[in-house]
């Protein structure tokens, strides 16, 4: 009924004028739906024409807050991402800024402002994308080259570790340790074990006798020893786990082995 009654009041309205002024040839006609719309909701005629810059803003402003916080990530993380573009999301917020009070404007200004924020976003989206490639690019790097350093940081400790194993305070370490751990032997069968190989190779794992007789156990020949380690060349371990081993199986402590090897000169 209202909304009967304004629109019957504009007609009249409209009647009238036309009765006394009628419109030049070629000229707008005024929009009646429009003018009963505004009549009714006191709304400006291009207020429609504002409300279409909301989606372009939420998209703009999406756009910011991902750019903001991808530079922070960068920032913080200390990568070098100078080969991507810098992110400025400045002229997008000048031009968010600007619509911020569309509805008072002429639909042309807000048309041209919407144009700029969604041109801007554009932009903005795009160098963004390439600042996180770049980003992503780098952090693959930084993993790559934190698991090769870490990679060689363990091969250098384990070389360490193996370069101390074949002294010959590392391997006679090694020999107590192995006894006590396989075979339940104490210190009164190391010492049997120490004097023996002090004769045989003065515990050096590179020791070789031109019979063939390889290592600190003197295997014969030293192939023997890689039953317990393809490194039996380069390892006292290796070389002293086939001892003990060889010793057990024979002899069955070092103690009967170094016996043996005083009376017969070998063992």
């Amino acid at each position: 009924m209202i909304l009967g009654t304004a629109a019957a009041t504009l007609l009249g309205i409209t009647l009238t004028a036309g009765i006394v002024s009628v419109p030049a040839s070629g000229s707008e006609l005024p929009d009646p739906g429009a003018a009963v719309a505004q009549l009714v909701t006191g709304a400006e005629p291009h207020a429609k024409i504002a409300d279409e810059a909301a989606i372009p803003l939420i998209e703009a402003k999406d756009a910011v807050l991902d750019a903001q916080a991808l530079g922070y990530h960068v920032a913080v993380s200390g990568l070098d991402v100078s080969a991507a573009p810098a992110v400025d999301v400045s002229e997008l917020q000048d031009d968010m800024d600007a619509l911020k009070d569309r509805d008072t404007m002429s639909p042309l200004v807000v048309t041209v402002l919407t144009e700029q924020v969604e041109a801007a976003t554009t932009a903005l989206v795009s160098d963004t994308a390439t600042l996180q490639d770049a980003f992503t690019a780098a952090q693959e790097k930084k993993a790559a080259d934190d698991a090769a350093a870490a990679a060689a940081a363990q091969a250098e400790a384990a070389a360490a570790a193996l370069a101390a194993a074949n002294t010959v305070d590392g391997a006679k370490a090694t020999a107590q340790q192995l006894m006590s751990s396989r075979y339940g032997w104490g210190g009164d069968q190391f010492s049997c074990l120490e004097s023996l190989w002090n004769k045989e190779s003065g515990w050096n794992y590179q020791a070789y006798n031109p019979s063939g007789a390889t290592g600190i156990p003197q295997a014969l020949p030293g192939s023997k020893m890689a039953s317990e380690g393809s490194d039996w060349q380069t390892n006292a371990a290796t070389q002293i786990a086939w001892g003990l081993g060889y010793i057990s199986s024979v002899y069955g402590t070092p103690c009967s082995a170094w016996g043996h090897s005083q009376a017969m000169n070998w063992y």
